[in-house]
């Protein structure tokens, strides 16, 4: 489906704003976005006295926030997570569905892959009642009809955040643990995913898949590409 006669970008800042979490406050805002997501709503998580729900991946990620203009608070977050020198160097590899091969960083010392990880986004911008059993929900109905067309502004915001930070920071490749179903759709919108591992029970049936950063961003869909370019000046 071509989204052609629909300026994404002016429509995308309209309703939303994309941030990077680089203070404090802001980080602790996305961990309390995805406690209410993981914890509270969807219960795969404990939930936490503090309300915050983070690991020992969080210290050495990037994290990006998607607020609403509408009420002003955080409706959806992400994290690009950089290889650790530790067994499971990324958090998919506890999953046993994929292990990241080495070299997991360039000569000087760069992360050649990293990993999009914890996107969630509230139960209020999670489509219907009944179908929110997932942090970031995308099905066909989502994008509406070739008559009139919608547009998923919030996970396709996180997806394309992530693959802004990662083209900044020259990382060659983002592996994400998803659904089949959600790397298909984002897949129509020019954000390919190629699968590197079968399917693994982690709160419901989800497979590895990596992403080409630099390949993707070279062939964004022209109506796309203002979205992706406008949501990589703000997070700079």
């Amino acid at each position: 489906m071509s989204f052609s006669t629909i300026d994404l970008a002016s429509q995308f800042s309209t309703y939303f704003e994309i941030v990077r979490a680089t203070s404090r406050d802001l980080r602790e805002a996305s961990f309390k976005v995805r406690h209410r997501v993981y914890c509270e709503e969807l219960g795969f998580e404990s939930p936490r006295a503090d309300a915050m729900e983070c690991d020992e991946y969080d210290g050495d990620a990037e994290h990006i926030l998607i607020r609403s203009r509408r009420t002003l608070t955080f409706v959806g977050c992400a994290r690009v997570v950089r290889p650790q020198p530790v067994e499971h160097a990324l958090p998919v590899e506890r999953s046993g569905a994929w292990k990241a091969s080495p070299p997991l960083h360039d000569v000087d010392g760069n992360p050649r892959i990293a990993e999009l990880s914890r996107l969630a986004v509230v139960s209020e911008f999670r489509r219907r009642r009944g179908e929110q059993n997932s942090p970031v929900n995308l099905a066909e109905a989502d994008f509406g009809t070739p008559v009139q067309p919608r547009f998923p502004h919030i996970p396709v915001g996180l997806y394309l955040g992530a693959l802004a930070l990662a083209a900044r920071k020259r990382i060659a490749t983002l592996v994400v643990l998803t659904e089949e179903r959600l790397a298909r759709h984002f897949g129509r919108m020019g954000v390919h995913l190629d699968q590197c591992g079968e399917p693994v029970e982690f709160h419901g049936l989800r497979a590895p898949y990596v992403m080409n950063v630099e390949a993707i961003v070279e062939r964004l869909p022209a109506d796309v590409r203002p979205l992706y370019d406008m949501i990589g000046a703000d997070l700079q």
